[in-house]
């Protein structure tokens, strides 16, 4: 079997003019390329930074592969060169020249020696371990230095949307939290003293790691974005950054219900008080109203009245304590338990004071009962009955007696209307008695 040139047939002139074309837009777009990283903020920020973690096992790499590109790419130019030297010898090459261009623009002609360092850190080809040279044609040249470039474009690029993201924001948040320390210290919100006073140290410490841990390792921060194989596909990773930035928002939020309670705190003070005087006045009327029930109705189980709230007193006492020494952080909670206290403490006095005098309210209203069955029986013209007349003054001897047999006496009145009623239907059948209701006229 015959030798074959292993880059295949000789190339004529138009097929080299092509390549050379093809190869010089190539090159001019790898340059512009490898020029523009050498610019990007992002490199010159890592290469002056001391960097941990990830970012540094990451730039050690990068460094390496960027160095690597640059040796590339000089070997690339060299051949570039020569085949333009040799095709420019002559306008119509000669036999010769158009095999030594084939074996320049197909074959294998370029040799690339690295350091051991560089190519031992880059990551190689086939992702096997790295070699002191390599052998290439310009083809496979050019797609193992756009391997190489969009690796190290995609480490620069995510780190410098991470520093461009996350430290700014950062100082942003950093800034807003000492406003807001300082505020706290105003009303008193001081750390060991108060929950937020606590929470304001802690954001404190935790941004200041943040910002330690963004500046030196930013690629521990970046989230690769799903299915996306572009240079820098992802997203700064904001998590810790956000729990501390909502954690703040809720320290602010209670600071400013500090500041509310000092400047409206007197009122609500004075508030208080009188909530507790209406209550204690109730009190008060309920154990008056309770002596009567005891003195007046007989056979009936009155309810006691408790004392005064002294405790609601004393925690009002040290809440006007709390404001005379501008304690805003300590007055704002307790002021906020004593309303809903006094609220319940009034409204259990009103309700002990309509336990109690319930018996009289009973009372009261059989009063009434009987006092409108002997209208209406007058009204007809029967009062002077003597049945009538027995009942009534046995019931309102009942009721108007002290103490007064609650029970007994509503059976009298029960037997009064009974009675009131019997004598009505009776009636209602006597032409006389109706005869003596016309004279009365309509209005009786």
């Amino acid at each position: 079997m015959a030798d074959t040139d292993p880059a295949g047939p000789v190339m004529d002139r138009d097929e080299v003019d092509r390549a050379l074309a093809r190869l010089g837009a190539e090159h001019e777009a790898i340059e512009t390329s490898l020029l523009a990283l050498q610019d990007h903020a992002g490199r010159r920020l890592l290469e002056g930074a001391r960097l941990t973690g990830v970012t540094a096992e990451r730039w050690t790499s990068t460094e390496a592969a960027i160095t690597l590109l640059w040796t590339y790419f000089d070997a690339y130019t060299d051949t570039l060169r020569t085949a333009r030297d040799i095709r420019s010898r002559r306008r119509w090459s000669s036999r010769e020249d158009l095999a030594e261009l084939t074996e320049l623009l197909r074959g294998e002609p370029v040799t690339v020696a690295g350091s051991a360092a560089a190519t031992a850190n880059a990551p190689t080809l086939n992702g096997g371990p790295g070699v002191l040279s390599e052998r290439y044609s310009l083809t496979a040249l050019v797609d193992r230095m756009n391997e190489l470039y969009a690796a190290s474009l995609d480490m620069v690029v995510a780190a410098d949307a991470v520093w461009s993201a996350l430290p700014a924001r950062i100082d942003l948040l950093s800034a807003e939290l000492r406003r807001t320390s300082g505020l706290a210290h105003s009303v008193g919100v001081r750390p060991g003293e108060h929950p937020a006073g606590d929470d304001l140290e802690r954001i404190t410490r935790t941004l200041t790691r943040l910002r330690e841990q963004v500046v030196s390792d930013p690629l521990a921060f970046w989230k690769r974005a799903e299915g996306s194989s572009a240079p820098g596909g992802g997203r700064p990773d904001t998590t810790v950054y956000d729990r501390e930035a909502r954690a703040l928002e809720d320290v602010r939020r209670e600071i400013d219900a500090v500041l509310a309670v000092r400047q409206d705190a007197e009122k609500r003070i004075v508030r208080l008080r009188d909530v507790l005087s209406r209550a204690d006045r109730t009190l008060a009327e309920a154990r008056t109203a309770r002596g009567e029930v005891l003195a007046k109705i007989a056979a009936t189980e009155v309810p006691v009245v408790s004392g005064p709230p002294t405790a609601l007193q004393e925690q009002v006492a040290a809440a006007a304590e709390y404001r005379r020494h501008a304690q805003w952080h300590r007055l704002s909670p307790l002021l906020e338990s004593l309303e809903q206290k006094a609220e319940d403490e009034l409204l259990r006095a009103r309700e002990s004071l309509t336990a109690v005098t319930a018996p009289l309210a009973v009372r009261a209203e059989l009063r009434g009962r009987l006092d409108a069955y002997r209208a209406k029986v007058s009204r007809h013209g029967l009062a002077e009955d003597p049945l009538l007349v027995e009942r009534y003054e046995k019931a309102r001897r009942m009721l108007w007696s002290a103490p007064c047999d609650l029970r007994a006496a509503e059976q009298a009145v029960l037997r009064y209307q009974q009675a009131v009623s019997e004598l009505l239907i009776g009636s209602a059948g006597v032409p006389g008695q109706a005869r003596r209701d016309d004279r009365r006229g309509p209005g009786a």
